[in-house]
């Protein structure tokens, strides 16, 4: 089970509902993180606000899409601490990457917060072998959901 926190640093927008969130946040959970109860904090902001956490974390001064912060479990804690850790997303971004490469947003939002889940949960796509096992990933989640591959140009 999943318990997804939203925060809405910005206006609210129809695209994406809570519960699509919800959704696709709980299809990136891999199997062996099924059954288990996680936390994770979904914050959707304005481009200001990526661009300050990107060039802190990331040393990148520029706005991104999506932002993953996973939970490191503290030292001398003798529980483990259910919490996968944090999201951030600017939905501007989201939706001018969503017109510039003629995907729908919803599908764009859906590959976002996949995305973002599967590096909280230790996936990565600095080398190689670790993108095409990442990217394969998200692929057949999101065509489980009924989502066309991210991947593949619409042009």
């Amino acid at each position: 089970m999943l318990d997804l926190e939203i925060q809405w640093a910005i206006d609210p927008r129809p695209i994406p509902s809570d519960a699509q969130c919800q959704q696709w946040a709980e299809a990136a959970l891999l199997p062996e993180n099924r059954n288990q109860n996680w936390e994770v904090t979904l914050r959707i902001v304005d481009p200001f606000e990526i661009q300050d956490l990107n060039l802190t974390y990331r040393g990148k001064d520029a706005p991104t899409n999506v932002l993953s912060f996973p939970f490191e479990q503290p030292e001398g804690l003798d529980e483990p601490i259910p919490y996968l850790g944090d999201l951030v997303i600017c939905a501007v971004v989201v939706e001018q990457e969503a017109q510039g490469q003629h995907k729908s947003l919803e599908a764009h939002w859906a590959h976002m917060v996949i995305h973002g889940m599967l590096h909280l949960q230790g996936l990565d796509h600095i080398e190689p072998d670790e993108a095409e096992r990442m990217e394969s990933l998200e692929i057949q989640l999101l065509a489980a959901l009924g989502y066309p591959n991210p991947y593949l140009s619409t042009l």
